[in-house]
């Protein structure tokens, strides 16, 4: 159990890192954004054990996204690492995620025209 809950942590404080990179933000705006120091922020992206969901919260407020996409398993298709034969496994399996996220918003989008065409033509 205790590995579980800390493999999800870690996965969580990657997925952090990563988003944080993407979006070319800096630990030190995170940190400031949430009230902390640098050296705290840069734990909480590690493994610590301090990363709860107030944090988490404010965390994906701040980087635009959700709690359940940061947490979300399915999401991030968890792979164990030492079983994994390819390098490039978990990087495979976001490239996946995201296409399945983007054909749902698509799917989204076809009905909330549907929507909006009745609503014009009633």
């Amino acid at each position: 159990m205790y590995d579980k809950y800390f493999y999800i942590i870690n996965n969580v404080g990657n997925k952090i890192r990563c988003l944080r990179k993407t979006k070319e933000l800096s630990q030190d705006y995170l940190a400031l954004q949430l009230g902390i120091t640098q050296p705290s922020y840069a734990r909480l992206e590690k493994d610590d054990h301090r990363l709860n969901i107030v944090r988490l919260i404010q965390i994906a407020r701040i980087l635009k996204t959700t709690v359940a996409d940061l947490v979300d398993e399915k999401n991030q298709n968890v792979i164990n690492q030492q079983n994994s034969q390819r390098p490039n496994a978990y990087v495979d399996s976001v490239i996946n995620a995201d296409k399945e996220h983007i054909e749902t918003l698509r799917s989204e989008i076809a009905f909330l025209r549907k929507l909006t065409e009745n609503k014009i033509i009633d």
